[in-house]
């Protein structure tokens, strides 16, 4: 099975020749000097990968999964927002779902409700 990180790292390195901007999502939590926690970072349910394409400026988000990764709850409501929003974005458990998302500009793309 491949691993989501090199799904996620095919993907990086395929859509930035494919004429997209491509930034990875990095969070966590840090604790401070005074032995308090935060997050840093975007809210719960970001996907790992947003793009813009270089020929209209439009932005894609790209939530990457394995073949047997699951979506989680907060990653289900942030698709819902996006849903609502008619913005680009999809599941991708491979490069070509991630080009085929950028490509055709689809609203959804690999989600368990999504449709053609």
């Amino acid at each position: 099975m491949t691993s989501e990180h090199k799904i996620q790292n095919d993907i990086r390195v395929a859509l930035s020749k494919h004429h997209c901007t491509v930034f990875r999502v990095n969070v966590g939590n840090v604790k401070t000097a005074d032995g308090r926690f935060f997050s840093a970072g975007v809210p719960s349910g970001h996907p790992d990968l947003y793009c813009f394409k270089w020929s209209n400026g439009k932005v894609c988000y790209i939530e990457v999964k394995n073949e047997k990764g699951r979506l989680r709850q907060d990653q289900l409501a942030f698709h819902r927002v996006l849903m609502k929003h008619h913005i680009i974005h999809c599941c991708a458990r491979s490069v070509k779902d991630a080009i085929k998302t950028i490509d055709e500009e689809l609203v959804g793309y690999g989600y368990p409700d999504w449709r053609a």
